[in-house]
């Protein structure tokens, strides 16, 4: 049965119990974690508001004005860099991964092939750069029977023209159920 768009976030605190906990990382996963859920499960109410109200094609416009919106809410109340990324992306403007999301989302690929649930699916990791030490998370975003209506192999053509006017470069289709559709991705300097 289809649990909603994005899975369950206590399976996160398994996933990443194994993360090494030195000087505040603890706090900075939970916070992480945490800001990740409120993000996922205030997009997902937005999400399955706008497809009763009027299917799929509603949904885009929730995914191009209100996902953004509320990542930035989140980060500007939070202090944190807040946001997705995919390899396959749809809003290559606001949504491209950096080197090290790259990666991340490379890794959880191969690690779903192997056969790893993508719903437990995390990193946490402090990164040095040449901007200095961040806290850097990311959850990967399964994707389940609904992701399909707008991003699976084929879409209605109400769904692919809303598609084609506000994405018209969009590459995030063709997933199948069980696949890393992309990633929550959060940070903040150390």
């Amino acid at each position: 049965m289809h649990k909603g768009l994005f899975m369950s976030f206590p399976l996160i605190l398994a996933a990443t119990a194994g993360f090494a906990q030195e000087g505040g990382q603890d706090a900075d996963l939970a916070e992480a974690m945490a800001l990740t859920e409120r993000f996922a499960t205030t997009l997902q109410k937005e999400l399955k508001a706008a497809m009763t109200e009027g299917g799929p094609q509603n949904a885009v416009k929730v995914c191009r004005e209100r996902a953004p919106a509320i990542a930035a809410e989140i980060s500007e109340e939070s202090g944190w860099a807040v946001g997705r990324t995919s390899l396959k992306l749809r809003n290559a403007e606001l949504n491209a991964p950096d080197d090290w999301e790259r990666a991340v989302l490379v890794r959880f690929d191969e690690r779903q092939v192997a056969g790893e649930d993508v719903a437990t699916m995390t990193v946490a990791e402090v990164v040095e750069s040449d901007d200095g030490s961040r806290f850097r998370f990311m959850k990967a975003i399964p994707t389940v029977q609904l992701c399909l209506s707008c991003h699976g192999k084929i879409v209605n053509a109400s769904v692919g023209t809303a598609l084609a006017e506000a994405y018209p470069e969009d590459q995030a289709r063709g997933y199948q159920v069980g696949d890393v559709r992309g990633a929550f991705t959060l940070s903040k300097p150390r």
